[in-house]
């Protein structure tokens, strides 16, 4: 879009030495300025995408993909509902459940969220099995009334394997002095951690025959889990499933399920990346410096090429090319030096550990250790279109200042 003079001398101005060293400093601060805000940028995103990844991850190693429950009631109809979801092709798996809010007294009490499943169905929708620390998913025998806490939650209890913990429900039995609580004594029989705090302190699983017992369920459930191939296809598959069944269903997902979870990950994503362009802009507004300077030192060069024809439009375009390159050459040199430090993050964190004898992310405080990254094409894009914007916006004003230069002032003490 620029005439071919304007773009010569636009390309001559950024090789050519300048009359004054500190214009050529300048000029180098904005290169380095939005190089570094670049970097800083892309590592920093490709970071809270990796950890946004690894949270998600490990919430969904426990949570289902998708849920459908009645309105308020038990799910009656339940073994059906299973037979029909995994006949759908897109289904993993699918396992019934039983969940009620209780609390959990020993030395300690602690409130959690206790749900009843079928062992051999609940390997089917998580990895509850494979995360035993203590213990066995398969101690959960009808009957048996036995429980498995999350390793924070037994820890609060102060309870381990063999010992008793007394579960007190909100479902009020008539006495003779009263209505009193359900009150049941389970075996604590296992200890699981997920690594992930939701679970590991809130969490508890006992076998659903020993809850609906408890509840007076009869052979009701609370809703049906399930797992898919693609997780994406959750909130179709299971609207599928609720119409198949017929009448009034309550259907969710993994995405409205945590849907608070997701916003503020998202929403601290957002304005992190908003708070560190800000170091963009600071190499941008270097770059106005310089540019401001380059036609200051360009005043008699600016009065020559008006006088040879060259309209104010030009000399706009001049500078424009000029401080533009600028702008490309400073997020070019961002954008590989990012990549580079992202793919690279984890030896640089060793080595760092290595060298001082620190560790920066212990695993007795994190549960996530390490740097977990994942560099998005999108991000990266996202993240070069800004800062070309910014380098261009920066341009129109030494570039306007400079085609606003009146040729016969700048030659005058020439």
């Amino acid at each position: 879009m620029f005439k071919p003079i304007p773009v010569a001398i636009g390309l001559r101005y950024l090789r050519a030495k300048r009359r004054n060293g500190f214009i050529s400093f300048i000029s180098l601060a904005s290169i380095l300025g939005i190089a570094l805000g670049v970097a800083a940028l892309i590592t920093t995103l490709a970071v809270m995408s990796g950890f946004q990844q690894e949270i998600r991850d490990r919430m969904l190693q426990m949570a289902a993909h998708a849920t459908v429950s009645a309105f308020g009631e038990p799910l009656a109809d339940w073994q059906r509902a299973v037979d029909l979801a995994l006949a759908d092709p897109r289904v993993a798996g699918a396992a019934p459940y039983v969940e009620k809010e209780a609390l959990l007294n020993g030395p300690r009490q602690q409130p959690a969220m206790v749900r009843g499943v079928v062992p051999a169905d609940e390997r089917t929708v998580s990895v509850l099995g494979d995360k035993m620390v203590a213990g066995t998913l398969e101690s959960l025998e009808p009957g048996s009334f036995n429980i498995v806490l999350g390793r924070e939650l037994a820890a609060w209890i102060g309870v381990g394997v063999g010992d008793s913990v007394v579960m007190t429900i909100a479902e009020f039995n008539s006495t003779p002095v009263g209505a009193m609580p359900r009150v049941k004594r389970f075996t604590v029989s296992g200890i699981f951690e997920v690594g992930y705090n939701e679970y590991d302190r809130s969490m508890a699983f006992s076998n659903m025959a020993d809850m609906q017992r408890l509840m007076r369920m009869q052979e009701g459930v609370t809703g049906v889990r399930l797992k898919l191939h693609d997780m994406n296809l959750a909130w179709d598959v299971a609207r599928d499933l609720a119409l198949e069944l017929g009448g009034p269903y309550r259907v969710s997902d993994w995405t409205t399920d945590n849907a608070n979870m997701f916003r503020a990950l998202k929403m601290e994503k957002t304005l992190m990346a908003i708070l560190l362009s800000l170091i963009i802009a600071m190499g941008a507004f270097n770059l106005v410096s310089s540019q401001v300077m380059l036609v200051t030192d360009k005043q008699a060069d600016i009065a020559i090429m008006r006088t040879f024809g060259l309209s104010p439009r030009g000399v706009m375009q001049v500078f424009m090319v000029q401080g533009s390159l600028i702008g490309v050459i400073g997020t070019l040199i961002g954008v590989i030096s990012g990549i580079v430090l992202t793919l690279n993050l984890e030896n640089i964190l060793f080595a760092i550990e290595k060298v001082f004898g620190v560790s920066l992310l212990p695993e007795d405080v994190y549960y996530i250790t390490g740097l977990p990254t994942d560099l998005k094409p999108e991000d990266v894009l996202a993240i070069t279109a800004v800062a070309l914007v910014m380098a261009f916006l920066a341009t129109i004003y030494p570039a306007w200042r400079a085609a606003r230069t009146p040729p016969a002032e700048a030659l005058r003490y020439e």
